[in-house]
């Protein structure tokens, strides 16, 4: 993992209230506002900076052959997972100027700093399922934005896979009161119960297929003066090669739900998620479906999450979640230009 040394010439940190703009995802963002805000994002003085940082020299070409190599160069820089689960992920070793060159670029790039929802009301409200830990910190998050006055004419979707829980996940539910299963959707299930203050769910559905990547599962709950809230499990588009992951459960749920033309979406994740996820959203809901996607990360000062375990964010883990967010625009980008 090369790194040019220090030098005079070397670039410096951005200011933290620098800001880059993720591809719109409005009510008629036409295609080719999406690829401008892709190309925006990619090209941004930010990601030029720590691409540079890395000893990569800024390719020449069109904007698929820009994705396409910054697909690779973060794939040889970048990737600490090596095919595995996040928390197996390992920690590069980083000198500090270039600790808090990511970090500024990070948080340029819109991997840190929570926004609130824009809109006072949405026709739907997704949570995306994770680790233990932030499964408890999105739902409940969710919780307190309608408790706090943001209205769904809808359902809360709440959305996971089976994959198995580890074992500092299962001590991290343990550590929190939260007892209950072994996989992600156990996990989204108990912080449901938990926020929404809800015993038991009013209607199951699902197929055991025999295998996790093969099945699903639904299970809607209907807490007092809230929207129905709707716990879903989605099955892999490649159960042979790997379990679901983000783009399933989105289109997995849009498949069970009735989205129309300009129907405002609100998705929760994690700050540091929010630009890989928004794109994900926008492949998968906005295309095809043409609703507006709003992204929004949990925002750590609520009083409610207070309790709630929350890991620290170190250099590696953003540089992955970069290289997330180019790769997922990087198939919006080849989903618009498909179609």
């Amino acid at each position: 993992m090369p790194i040019i040394p220090d030098d005079p010439s070397a670039p410096r940190p951005r200011p933290v209230d620098a800001h880059v703009a993720l591809p719109g995802g409005g009510a008629g963002t036409s295609p080719r506002e999406i690829v401008d805000g892709v190309r925006s994002w990619v090209t941004s003085p930010p990601l030029r900076e720590l691409v540079a940082r890395f000893g990569g020299d800024w390719p020449a070409g069109d904007l698929a052959a820009v994705l396409a190599w910054l697909d690779d160069f973060s794939a040889r820089h970048w990737d600490f997972r090596g095919g595995r689960e996040r928390p197996e992920a390992r920690e590069p070793a980083l000198d500090p100027r270039t600790a808090a060159l990511v970090l500024a670029a990070a948080s340029a790039l819109g991997l840190v700093r929570p926004v609130p929802p824009a809109r006072p009301g949405y026709a739907h409200l997704v949570v995306l399922g994770g680790l233990a830990h932030a499964c408890l910190r999105r739902v409940g998050y969710a919780a307190h934005l309608l408790r706090h006055g943001t209205r769904v004419a809808g359902e809360v979707a709440v959305l996971g896979s089976f994959r198995p829980l580890s074992g500092a996940e299962l001590r991290a539910l343990a550590e929190a009161g939260v007892a209950g299963g072994g996989t992600e959707v156990d996990a989204l299930d108990a912080a449901v119960r938990l926020a929404f203050r809800v015993a038991g769910p009013a209607a199951s559905e699902g197929v055991d297929a025999g295998h996790p990547d093969h099945s699903w599962s639904s299970r809607t709950y209907r807490p007092a003066g809230l929207p129905p809230v709707r716990v879903l499990a989605a099955p892999s588009s490649e159960p042979d090669r790997r379990r679901a992951h983000t783009a399933d459960t989105q289109r997995f749920w849009a498949e069970h739900v009735r989205l129309s033309p300009g129907d405002p979406v609100l998705v929760v994740t994690a700050p540091i998620y929010v630009p890989f996820q928004h794109c994900d959203a926008l492949r998968t809901l906005t295309v095809p479906y043409g609703c507006a996607i709003e992204t929004v990360g949990v925002d750590p000062d609520v009083p409610d999450l207070a309790r709630l375990p929350e890991p620290a964010l170190t250099p590696g883990r953003h540089l992955q979640e970069i290289r997330s967010a180019i790769r997922s625009m990087r198939a919006l980008h080849a989903s618009l230009a498909g179609g």
